[in-house]
């Protein structure tokens, strides 16, 4: 299914123009307008998904594999020293379209930083509470 107010539809099925890294029957991965670093490309599955949520568990089977090959072409054509894998659900989040996408960010030495968040020290009493939670709702 596709939703035909969606950017990243439109961008997924060719209709608004992108440069375009791959593409297969089930997505198309283009090189962000926004980008963090030279390279930083998404994942565009060519079905509408908002978030991780709805993703069926075919294109959920693919994606992964897929930002393993593009991954390998982007360390060998770009030269680049690592890259991050982000995936934003929800505006909280981050989440800007509300389609599903993987964003690959090649690192460079020197290069900004890009992600980063400060690590927490929750006691351990926090840990299982939080555990059982997510437990209790799966």
């Amino acid at each position: 299914m596709k939703d035909n107010n969606c950017i990243f539809c439109k961008i997924a099925a060719g209709e608004i123009p992108s440069k375009t890294v791959y593409e297969d029957e089930m997505f198309r991965v283009i090189l962000d307008l926004g980008a963090a670093s030279e390279g930083h490309a998404l994942i565009l599955p060519k079905e509408h998904y908002a978030n991780l949520m709805e993703l069926d568990e075919k294109t959920a089977a693919a994606v992964l594999p897929l930002a393993g090959k593009i991954s390998k072409a982007m360390m060998k054509g770009l030269n680049c020293d690592g890259l991050n894998l982000v995936q934003n659900n929800g505006e909280e989040a981050g989440q800007t379209v509300m389609h599903f996408h993987l964003h690959m960010i090649p690192r460079y030495k020197g290069g900004a930083e890009v992600i980063e968040w400060k690590p927490g020290n929750p006691k351990a009493e926090e840990m299982e509470a939080t555990a059982e939670k997510i437990k209790a709702a799966l």
